[in-house]
């Protein structure tokens, strides 16, 4: 049974920073894509940032792009998104998320993903 388990949310000052991580168990992670999504209050679901098995690809959102950074460890199981210079409208529940093939570069379509964590709630005040 695939497992993802966020952790790292809190609240913070506007200009600080977060790390939030991932913990994944259940299936072969060093083979899977992995992405960060985010859902504000009253608001969709919506991509923040991918990255591909080999961890040689990354993509952003244009709304976190420079202030975010994805990454993972594969020997530990954990994918995770430093998040620095945070803004007010980041605030939201974060979502890690692992698509259903193998080996790909990870998307930013909601679609394209099987298995999702519990989420983690991020608070930016201003």
């Amino acid at each position: 049974q695939v497992q993802l388990v966020e952790s790292g949310g809190g609240l913070v000052q506007a200009g600080g920073s977060l790390r939030l991580s991932c913990a994944a168990s259940g299936l072969t992670f060093s083979s899977y894509a992995m992405g960060w999504f985010r859902q504000a209050p009253g608001k969709e679901r919506e991509f923040v940032a991918r990255i591909s098995w080999s961890t040689r690809s990354t993509a952003y959102a244009d709304s976190v792009k420079g202030r975010f950074t994805i990454s993972r460890d594969n020997a530990k199981n954990l994918v995770y998104l430093q998040m620095n210079s945070l803004k007010p409208e980041d605030t939201a529940d974060y979502y890690c998320a692992a698509p259903i093939a193998k080996y790909g570069l990870g998307s930013s379509s909601m679609s394209e993903y099987r298995y999702w964590g519990q989420g983690t709630q991020v608070t930016v005040s201003s």
